[in-house]
């Protein structure tokens, strides 16, 4: 059966259990999280058997050269070659999958048989949905850029959901059903965003699991079809946030966005009240360190290291302390995480309020987590440190941001332009001398047409003035426009001079 293409949202509800509802909730999650690691021993086998095989060693090995040779070259004939080849290593590889049953329906199918010895807890469709979300998981190994398939630890699986709203986890007249449980399911009647998605047809449910504040709470996240529905002013009765209308232009960088419009022009921190928590987290990681040390002195070596066992599994005993330490720890990263993504819809909706046509560069964010490869040292011998992005990245999530940004404005049917980096060079081109030139890192302001200008600020003006095909910067765009750029950019830097803390993100 094809996958639905049809658009969906999610609506979450706190459901409102009693202690024994908890704890069937707490078994079922457990049974489904040894599933998943049973269907993923079973899955492992046969994979590893397929690509130790001299077939599947040439067919990957064929398909990978033509895949890297085409993205080099520009001769026709070679690319037509190219092609083929890929072609045929690609139907290799799909017939050995088969051969060795790696899919996504034999997983169905091995699953079955893990399903039926706790018929009580897990039903049918909510035991194919953990084999789809193992093949997810492969997916990514196969096809992607996934590394290495995990099993998943004590109380590591949050969720179970299920395929419809007919059988397995299903709502039901403000109630979760599931398999002879029912949990009142908590939803206001005064919320007209939630009596206006009722309205909608249920996909599917989800059962989640949360740790706030040290107490667990589940939910029911309804999968509904479409479109979310618009947010109403409960006095006026009229759409709260409607897009505005023209080019936006954004910069964004690992800590800070700069945005350009014809109306406003800004240059902001990303999330300003995530706090960054990393001394807090040294600190406590330190405490729990030194008590997992107390405690298991037979696991480590002499010299400090964790001795190696092999095959065997190393067992913790962990302390009260540390349990204490680790739910704080714990709460500290749910905190964090809240407060970012509640920032950066805020952020979303204010950048489509000021156009509907919104423009930002390619950015490989993975790269830039990585480590450096080159060893540097400074002008005294001191070897400088490989860290690069990490950390910001971590904190900041731009890539986090830009996924927001582009659902809501799916919903407003706009796409999120995403310009060539490499021919529109924004951060090297002058457009009043229409010629590129390199910068380096260190360097924050330049010259335009004799104003000083903030270099991420003009990156965002020149983003803005792109070409229709998203490739280069057009010329004349910039100069209908740069005067009221000028203008705007120039009060922008009285809001962040006025400032000490605003000012050092434009330094």
């Amino acid at each position: 059966m094809a996958k639905s293409k049809t658009p969906s949202y999610i609506v979450e509800f706190l459901l409102k259990t009693e202690m024994f509802h908890g704890h069937t909730l707490d078994k079922r999650l457990e049974l489904g999280r040894k599933i998943y690691n049973a269907l993923l021993t079973v899955i492992q086998k046969r994979y590893k058997e397929m690509i130790k095989t001299k077939v599947y060693r040439a067919a990957f090995s064929e398909y990978s050269d033509a895949a890297e040779r085409l993205s080099k070259t520009s001769n026709n004939a070679l690319i037509k070659k190219l092609k083929e080849q890929k072609a045929a290593a690609t139907k290799q590889l799909r017939n050995l999958r088969k051969q060795y049953r790696i899919s996504e329906y034999e997983f169905h199918a091995d699953v079955k048989s893990m399903q039926h010895k706790f018929p009580e807890n897990i039903d049918s469709h909510t035991a194919q949905k953990i084999a789809t979300r193992l093949w997810g998981a492969y997916e990514k190994l196969i096809f992607g850029d996934g590394r290495e398939l995990r099993y998943k630890q004590y109380g590591q699986l949050d969720s179970l959901e299920g395929k419809n709203n007919d059988a397995g986890i299903r709502y039901r007249d403000g109630s979760l059903h599931w398999l002879g449980l029912k949990i009142p399911v908590m939803t206001d009647i005064k919320n007209g965003y939630e009596q206006a998605a009722f309205e909608s047809r249920i996909k599917y449910c989800r059962v989640a699991r949360k740790l706030i504040r040290g107490k667990r709470k589940y939910y029911l996240q309804i999968v509904f079809e479409g479109m979310a529905p618009p947010k109403l002013d409960k006095e006026t009765g009229e759409i709260k946030r409607k897009a505005g209308e023209g080019r936006v232009g954004l910069d964004i960088g690992t800590q800070t966005l700069a945005v350009s419009s014809r109306t406003d022009v800004k240059l902001l921190e990303l999330a300003d009240r995530v706090s960054n928590i990393e001394a807090k987290k040294r600190v406590i990681q330190r405490t729990m360190d030194r008590s997992r040390r107390a405690m298991n002195p037979g696991n480590y070596n002499a010299d400090g290291m964790i001795k190696d066992q092999g095959s065997k599994r190393v067992i913790w005993v962990k302390s009260n302390n540390y349990l204490k330490l680790e739910a704080r720890l714990r709460e500290l990263l749910r905190r964090q995480k809240d407060m970012r993504r509640y920032q950066h819809n805020i952020l979303a909706n204010y950048i489509i309020s000021l156009g509907d046509e919104v423009f930002v560069e390619t950015m490989n964010y993975k790269a830039l987590q990585k480590r450096s490869r080159e060893t540097k040292q400074n002008d005294r011998g001191k070897f400088l440190s490989k860290k690069r992005f990490g950390k910001s990245l971590g904190n900041k999530a731009p890539s986090m941001f830009l996924d927001i940004l582009e659902r809501k404005l799916n919903w407003f049917g706009k796409p999120l332009n995403r310009i060539n980096t490499w021919t529109a060079k924004a951060s090297q081109y002058d457009h009043s001398e229409d010629t590129c030139k390199k910068k380096r890192l260190s360097q924050r302001w330049t010259i335009v047409d004799g104003n000083i200008v903030q270099r991420d600020i003009y990156s965002s003006f020149l983003i803005m003035n792109v070409t229709d095909d998203l490739q280069t910067i057009d010329k004349a765009r910039c100069d209908a426009t740069f005067e009221n750029f000028i203008k705007l950019h120039n009060a922008e830097i009285v809001r962040l001079n006025s400032n000490k803390k605003l000012s050092k993100i434009a330094a």
